[in-house]
């Protein structure tokens, strides 16, 4: 067992959300955010107007966002008087700066299968998928053809020396630029 140990939170419990409806007036963004998400407020708004406001924002037991901060910009840009909450008030105040940064990163973690994701689009007429960032003008053929056009290396061929950088997580060797 590791050098820490810590109360694993009785997740069962935690099964049972209760979503809150607050106005937008008693939700405060979180100062610190470190999240950029101005490019991304149009699209979660479309989102909404089209699906209806599905994810509630999570909110301390103060008001203060833990996420949902592009949820909340776009419901101010829609005019929203109310949001659906819920209230993160089990957690410490480690835990809530913990879970701010996680639920943003794990998120960058998850990869498309650009095969089934082509079958699903296929699948959708009467909704414009352009308006919540997907670029459906993406030539398929031209970028098979650019993947195929590249020329492979033989690893075989460089050394851990010729590499200028290590990545301190997984070890992979690469040059800059």
């Amino acid at each position: 067992m590791g050098l820490f140990r810590r109360k694993i939170p009785d997740i069962e419990r935690n099964l049972i959300l209760q979503i809150i409806e607050k106005s937008i007036t008693e939700i405060t963004p979180y100062e610190k955010n470190p999240r950029k998400n101005d490019e991304a407020v149009e699209y979660v708004a479309n989102s909404i107007k089209e699906f209806g406001f599905k994810v509630p924002i999570v909110i301390d037991k103060n008001g203060v966002i833990v996420a949902g901060h592009t949820r909340y910009k776009a419901a101010q840009e829609l005019g929203l008087e109310k949001l659906p909450c819920i209230i993160a008030d089990d957690l410490t105040e480690e835990q809530v700066k913990a879970f701010r940064l996680s639920d943003n990163k794990v998120g960058e973690i998850a990869e498309w299968d650009f095969d089934l994701l082509g079958e699903e689009l296929d699948g959708i007429f009467d909704i414009d998928m352009s308006e919540f960032g997907f670029d459906l003008d993406l030539d398929i053929e031209q970028t098979e053809k650019e993947i195929n056009d590249c020329e492979e290396i033989n690893i075989e061929d460089y050394n851990d020396e010729q590499f200028e950088c290590e990545c301190p997580r997984c070890g992979f060797r690469f040059n800059k630029g």
